[in-house]
């Protein structure tokens, strides 16, 4: 997979090497760069590069296998799509995103990162890239006279980087006694204070980054955080921002000798990992046009919440992409369970914060933390400005327990993760939002997974039917 070809520097970009040119001169001791794009899966691939490599990425781009666009999350490739043998994994061309060639800090003083963007030789932007994906909705958008306003929530749980005796998962252990974390201790201050070193460290990672990461609290099980990146009315550079933030915060997590998992249920008895999207919309003015002194928000907002609804079903598959996925959702939990709504209600799907008039917006509960940023947003906003523009009813609002709300309406996601990858394939509304073959190729890495996923015979497998069966 050599890309070492030297192309005519026909696509260069003076603002972009403008860039590379001012960060070199202010960083002379960074001599290592990875480079990095984010595929279907989510996961980061790239390359490593020397300083003086660099400049060709800039002025023409790096060359990248079209395979990388549609590996499964172990990397292994997905022939099914027809962009392996049949395409000779042809080269696509990489190119810097403007603004994140950055340090990356957790990996030595000498070391930066930049994200990757994906084309076609002739230039135009490749239709599987998942930037590409989210862009494309955004642009329905700004058609419209209105910019998505995002912030991404992400939790999840710092683990011991050495697996336990029986290969399981264990607790990062305490700095201070050694011994592993057993209480929940919601919103426990020792535990953020346990955490300090980490969170420092990745507070200052970030920052070095330009990612606006910003307080940390204990989550609803042991060993579990959630930070939060402020919102901004930038949704494509917001799931940048999470991308780079996963990243930072593993990185960081290998330096103390733990492990920060994005797994969204990394424990059967214990809280799921979830990855909540914060939504509101500016108008042309730039001002709120969520806004309202109505608690459950202006029209608008209800009508974006009626379309959450509608297409939740049909975007499962990128909200719980993986089998595990599917384990987190659980009454009772914190994580939900069906397309309810409700005001400062954390019991639903599509939660109305409580907060001054002008800040009225919407929290999308449903995706995990193991999501991708770019695809998560690009289905959330899509459902938004389908049912914004198809001026959609959400229905009233869950007023207490929303979990009990669900089963006495029966309703309910796609039972499982055949079934939302199914359905995903077939939805007309996310194929004209998403694109085509994005919907086709998101489906059949997948089903590749699943296949792959189901192949192992795992050590339940054993204890259950090796002699009961």
């Amino acid at each position: 997979m050599s890309d070492a070809r030297s192309p005519k520097p026909a696509t260069a970009l003076p603002a972009a090497r403008a860039e590379l040119d001012a960060f070199l001169a202010a960083r002379p001791e960074i001599e290592f760069f990875d480079v990095l794009f984010t595929s279907l899966s989510g996961v980061p691939r790239g390359k490593r590069l020397r300083r003086h490599e660099l400049a060709g990425v800039y002025d023409y781009g790096r060359f990248l296998p079209g395979s990388v666009l549609v590996v499964d999350i172990t990397g292994q490739d997905c022939e099914s799509t027809g962009l392996v043998w049949e395409d000779g994994d042809a080269d696509r061309v990489g190119k810097p995103v403007p603004g994140t060639l950055v340090p990356a800090p957790w990996l030595g003083a000498d070391v930066a990162q930049v994200s990757l963007s994906l084309y076609e030789l002739d230039g135009q932007p490749n239709d599987l890239d998942p930037r590409v994906v989210l862009q494309r909705v955004i642009d329905r958008f700004t058609k419209d006279g209105l910019t998505p306003v995002t912030a991404c929530e992400l939790e999840y749980y710092l683990v011991d980087a050495r697996r336990a005796a029986d290969g399981g998962l264990a607790l990062a252990p305490s700095r201070f006694s050694g011994e592993r974390p057993t209480l929940h201790q919601v919103y426990g201050l020792p535990e953020i204070e346990e955490a300090a070193p980490f969170l420092r460290d990745l507070w200052a990672a970030c920052d070095a980054q330009g990612v606006p990461l910003e307080g940390a609290i204990s989550e609803y099980a042991p060993g579990q955080i959630e930070l939060t990146l402020k919102h901004k009315a930038d949704a494509l550079r917001a799931a940048d921002d999470a991308v780079m933030y996963k990243r930072a915060a593993k990185g960081v997590a290998l330096t103390h000798g733990c492990e920060a998992t994005f797994m969204a249920k990394p424990f059967g008895d214990r809280a799921g990992s979830g990855f909540h999207v914060h939504v509101s919309f500016n108008d042309a003015a730039s001002q709120n046009a969520c806004a309202s002194e109505d608690p459950q928000g202006s029209e608008l907002l209800r009508h974006a919440i009626g379309g959450m609804r509608a297409l939740l079903a049909d975007s499962m598959a990128i909200f719980a992409p993986n089998a595990n996925s599917w384990r987190r959702f659980k009454a009772n939990s914190y994580a939900p369970v069906a397309p309810t709504w409700g005001v400062n209600n954390r019991t639903v799907s599509f939660r109305v914060p409580a907060g001054p008039p002008s800040t009225r917006h919407v929290e999308h509960r449903v995706a995990g933390a193991d999501a991708n940023p770019y695809l998560t947003l690009a289905a959330v906003l899509a459902a938004a400005h389908y049912g914004i523009t198809n001026k959609m009813d959400p229905g009233p609002a869950v007023s207490g327990d929303g979990y009990a709300a669900a089963a006495q309406s029966g309703e309910g996601f796609a039972v499982n993760w055949f079934a939302a990858v199914d359905r995903f394939a077939a939805s007309e509304v996310l194929k004209d939002y998403l694109g085509e073959r994005f919907v086709k190729m998101f489906a059949e890495v997948k089903r590749t997974e699943q296949a792959r996923f189901f192949d192992v015979v795992t050590e339940l497998d054993y204890a259950w039917y090796l002699r009961n069966a």
